[in-house]
């Protein structure tokens, strides 16, 4: 084995994806239907071609009235007034009211020509066909007018928008079955290791179950990407080579990223593509790499799990949520705590450090780290509230230290 004879920074890794990703841009447009559009971004503008309403309709059920009419009713001074029909949602009442007429309406029903105001049903007494108002109004009390939600040419939505489930609403109310969205980034998952045993069997012997293509078909999910894990790959270079040309926009591979004899793929990347880099200056995942091959982008993710999800989160997660027209930025939640014992990291590198609650209470908000919890200790992160980042120019977090904690949650 030979070892990295230098690594880059982690800010230099991240200008090098930034770049890449502004020549990439964002993927091209899909039409989906509005069920299945939840969530995904919104690839331009929406424009309504309509009015919403598109008629003025009433907001109560009552009586439709003239206003005019009702100058001085009360209940000690009734006014009578003659229904002349009813008017129900859906159905337009033939004729117009006239001065002394009302018209019974329900609720969402359009408003007959000449009515200008509703009287509430509480608001009136009945004795025989003979309705009796109890209460004056003023013109345009209780009833919806035209394009009171929605105006005709508006834009209703904007392009980039994350669909939330009352936008679906809205574009359903001005017409719309289906949308224009970012097409998801398809995502292969090349998990190599002839060690290893497929998600669901029991480890055995000296062999161990693939943890890190469960996991990472989960984070691609989680980003809005589509993510394609046939199964492990055998350890050679053809069938490596093979998965690596896979049509899709992202390749993540799992396990023989580093300098080893049985580590292939940054020999074949080299060969093949761009192995731009190799070797970043953070721990763990400190033999991750990432470069393109045949126009994807493909990252070399470390085996060890936890090195495997936080060279994730860090470099092909923040890829696969640009790519799809998501910001690129962490989906944790930060809060601010305090620390309750030193932590010690060497300078130069870049420190991702597993925290668990002091008091297991989030209003206390003092944290410390956890004792096990190594690259290959997935069970850590699970066990952790979530985690805090050492920058690599510090030596070093001493107890009582403020710190953003991005929570797993």
């Amino acid at each position: 084995m030979r070892g990295f004879s230098e690594r880059a920074s982690v800010e230099q890794a991240l200008a090098w994806l930034d770049n890449e990703l502004d020549k990439l841009g964002q993927l091209s447009s899909e039409s989906v239907a509005l069920s299945q559009a939840a969530g995904r971004v919104l690839f331009e503008d929406v424009t309504s071609k309509v009015n919403v309403p598109d008629f003025n309709r009433a907001m109560m059920d009552g009586f439709g009235v003239l206003a005019s009419d009702l100058q001085g009713a009360s209940p000690e001074n009734p006014l009578a007034l003659n229904v002349v029909g009813e008017c129900l949602p859906g159905q337009i009442f033939p004729e117009a009211i006239s001065a002394g007429q009302a018209v019974k309406i329900m609720t969402g029903a359009p408003l007959p020509l000449g009515v200008d105001a509703v009287l509430p049903v509480e608001k009136t007494m009945s004795r025989g066909s003979t309705l009796f108002a109890l209460a004056e109004l003023e013109q345009g009390k209780n009833f919806g007018t035209v394009a009171e939600d929605i105006c005709s040419g508006e834009v209703v939505l904007h392009a980039g928008r994350i669909l939330r489930p009352q936008d679906l609403g809205v574009l359903s109310s001005i017409g719309h079955g289906s949308v224009s969205v970012i097409r998801q980034p398809k995502v292969r998952i090349v998990v190599t290791g002839d060690e290893l045993l497929p998600a669901g069997a029991v480890p055995a012997g000296c062999q161990i179950v693939d943890a890190n293509g469960p996991m990472l078909a989960a984070l691609v999910h989680r980003d809005s990407g589509i993510a394609n894990h046939p199964g492990i790959v055998a350890d050679n270079r053809e069938a490596i080579l093979e998965a690596l040309r896979d049509e899709v926009d992202v390749v993540l591979v799992s396990g023989g990223s580093s300098v080893g004899q049985e580590d292939h793929v940054p020999t074949l990347l080299a060969e093949h593509g761009d192995l731009a880099i190799h070797g970043i200056a953070m721990r763990p995942a400190g033999p991750l790499g990432m470069g393109r091959l045949d126009g994807r982008l493909v990252f070399l993710l470390p085996g060890n799990p936890v090195a495997c999800l936080w060279g994730y989160d860090l470099f092909a997660g923040r890829a696969i949520r640009r790519l799809g027209g998501k910001s690129p930025e962490w989906p944790y939640r930060k809060i601010s705590a305090c620390l309750s014992s030193g932590i010690k990291s060497p300078t130069g590198r870049l420190d991702y450090v597993r925290i668990k609650y002091v008091c297991r209470k989030l209003e206390d908000k003092q944290v410390e780290p956890l004792a096990r919890s190594g690259a290959s200790v997935l069970s850590s992160t699970t066990r952790a509230a979530g985690f805090i980042v050492v920058p690599a120019e510090s030596p070093g977090l001493d107890a009582g230290s403020e710190v953003d904690v991005f929570l797993y949650d």
